[in-house]
């Protein structure tokens, strides 16, 4: 998959991303996800407790921690699949705590899973225009003609150029590698123009040279895009990402750049229980 990026064109992954809020753009750093005090019990268990978190516009946050540590829970709580018990979410300065996940999603907040979601017997074009048709308000007339979907072909074709996957247009998803599918998911989940991505262990089983490929095009994303991500591998947070998030048992351990992190005892001591952090 090396040279992957060889045809990419960054301006198609920005489409959206400045306009986020009406009648201005968003600075780098400027928060666009936030959560206080955010909690979770289940029955006599606490799950999450106390978070508070802000994702800026334009950086990558990552969100760290031993297994058990709360990471997925928290991704469930911000996009509204788990209704937090207490505490407040908020998406470009609006309250969404108890929104739901299907407004949340339209509100540019859009969640790609650790387990790769395309439609293995549609082409990689169409499994990009299934979401754009789901943008554009065009995923439930099924009375159009199927030519009336051909309008958003140039659009599909940015996205899977801006990800590298112009050759295999036509190829069926279910014939690409693991990390190509990926690569789909996250064009697919471009589609439908997000302003906050959260990227659920995206390295997750991939080989080095697929890892290089999808981190060089999360770096693509995040210039225009807020991303947020769970990953467990530490090289890729050390080199991608400008904020990180440590969790234990539920609560933020630490937090701050890399270097802040990876020389606290207390990470030292939770996330690896060696000096390898």
């Amino acid at each position: 998959m090396s040279g992957i990026l060889s045809t990419a064109h960054p301006g198609a992954l920005a489409r959206g991303a400045g306009d986020a809020a009406p009648g201005r753009g968003l600075a780098k750093g400027e928060t666009v996800l936030s959560c206080r005090g955010l909690r979770r019990d289940f029955g006599g268990f606490t799950a999450v407790r106390d978070v508070d978190l802000d994702v800026g516009h334009g950086e990558v946050h990552a969100l760290i921690g031993p297994n058990g540590a709360g990471k997925t829970t928290v991704f469930n709580l911000l996009t509204k699949f788990l209704q937090p018990t207490s505490g407040t979410i908020t998406l470009l300065g609006e309250d969404i705590t108890k929104t739901p996940p299907a407004k949340v999603a339209r509100l540019g907040l859009v969640r790609s899973f650790q387990i790769s979601a395309t439609f293995p017997h549609l082409t990689i074009l169409e499994n990009v225009r299934v979401a754009l048709q789901r943008r554009n308000g065009l995923a439930i007339q099924f009375w159009r003609p199927l030519s009336s979907l051909d309008r958003l072909n140039a659009r599909a074709m940015e996205l899977i150029d801006a990800v590298g996957l112009t050759e295999a247009r036509d190829r069926p998803a279910a014939s690409l590698s693991y990390g190509r599918k990926r690569v789909l998911e996250i064009a697919t989940t471009l589609a439908l123009e997000p302003k906050v991505l959260l990227l659920d262990e995206p390295m997750a089983g991939m080989g080095h040279e697929d890892v290089e490929v999808i981190a060089a095009i999360i770096k693509q994303v995040a210039r225009n895009h807020a991303v947020l991500m769970v990953e467990h591998n530490l090289k890729v947070v050390a080199d991608l990402c400008d904020r990180v998030t440590v969790l234990q048992r539920g609560e933020i351990l630490a937090a701050g750049d890399y270097r802040t992190v990876s020389t606290d005892e207390r990470v030292r001591t939770a996330y690896m229980g060696t000096d390898h952090v």
